[in-house]
């Protein structure tokens, strides 16, 4: 077992399975959580279960860019309240209507209106798919599309084996010496899936539990000081 191997198996250890991706009608929560709880499902990869829950996904993933996940968990339910459901054919409906009230419903995540932008791309590509599963390249070439939002429409709306990068992943395997900051996303990417068995449940596990240890040690500088749970990790 290699080293990145081991830091998912005591990060598991630590804090049980997360559930991700957190969706607003699932009845289900993750107690060891920090933050928000609700709309998880731990050890249950089936979701997503219909076209409104992938879209529902793909929504929060353009949303969540630049802001908490609380933030963008009330946008989703403002969303939810002005339209029928997450129907993609419903939510275009709902912005060419009432473009103002869609606006206002997403303001608490910030950079509104350009996130307006972006869902208006991501639902015009979405629906030219005709359920189709995108390939990576696709996506990209989708304005407001970048690496990590990519990488997390397609690991949990399509269960597809891309693993995410984010800022917490970042922070982590620098301060324990795995990776440089300055890498680029790609080459961190490689790092984690040369690493590890190719397993969509797997990238999705390992995501959420750097997420949950990221909010406790890797929020403020200087990142991971009292990081004792992975500190025999550094090299």
């Amino acid at each position: 077992m290699n080293k990145i191997e081991e830091i998912y198996e005591t990060l598991l250890e630590e804090y049980s399975y997360q559930g991700w991706w957190p969706l607003i009608h699932c009845e289900g929560n993750n107690p060891t959580k920090t933050g928000a709880i609700e709309g998880y499902h731990p050890k249950d990869y089936s979701f997503p279960k219909n076209e409104e829950e992938r879209f529902e996904i793909i929504m929060g993933s353009i949303l969540t860019q630049n802001t908490s996940w609380i933030s963008v968990e009330k946008a989703l339910i403002n969303i939810d309240k002005i339209t029928i459901d997450f129907k993609p054919e419903n939510i275009l409906k709902t912005l060419n209507n009432d473009f103002n009230s869609f606006k206002e419903a997403i303001r608490c995540t910030g950079y509104y209106n350009q996130k307006m932008n972006y869902i208006s791309n991501i639902l015009d590509f979405y629906l030219k798919l005709k359920g189709e599963i995108p390939t990576r390249k696709e996506l990209l070439k989708v304005k407001g599309i970048g690496n990590e939002t990519a990488d997390s429409i397609l690991l949990y709306g399509y269960k597809q084996d891309e693993f995410i990068v984010d800022a917490y992943t970042k922070r982590i395997f620098s301060f324990l010496g795995h990776m440089k900051v300055e890498n680029s996303y790609l080459k961190i990417k490689k790092l984690f899936e040369d690493s590890l068995h190719s397993n969509y449940k797997i990238y999705q596990e390992y995501h959420g539990l750097i997420v949950e240890h990221g909010k406790r040690y890797y929020i403020k500088k200087p990142y991971g000081i009292n990081d004792n749970l992975l500190k025999d990790f550094k090299v």
